[in-house]
């Protein structure tokens, strides 16, 4: 992996990490040192479907919330 794709993968990772437009997560860089390249494709690959799973998980809670509205359970 060239450096430029390893910039490109914590970058990726930092924006996981993010959960809102504020400045980006920081991570140290000597914490990275100890990550081989596939330990970080890994643990990105990790961010996204947790990212996508807590995405799917809110959806149904406020479609949920949405349906009792409607019928003026809350």
């Amino acid at each position: 992996m060239t450096q430029e794709e390893k910039k490109i993968l914590i970058q990726d990772i930092k924006l996981l990490i993010n959960s809102s437009d504020e400045p980006l997560v920081e991570i140290n860089p000597k914490f990275l040192e100890y990550f081989t390249d596939d330990e970080l494709m890994a643990l990105r690959d990790d961010l996204i479907v947790k990212k996508r799973d807590v995405m799917k998980n809110n959806s149904e809670w406020l479609n949920d919330i949405y349906e009792k509205t409607k019928k003026d359970e809350l």
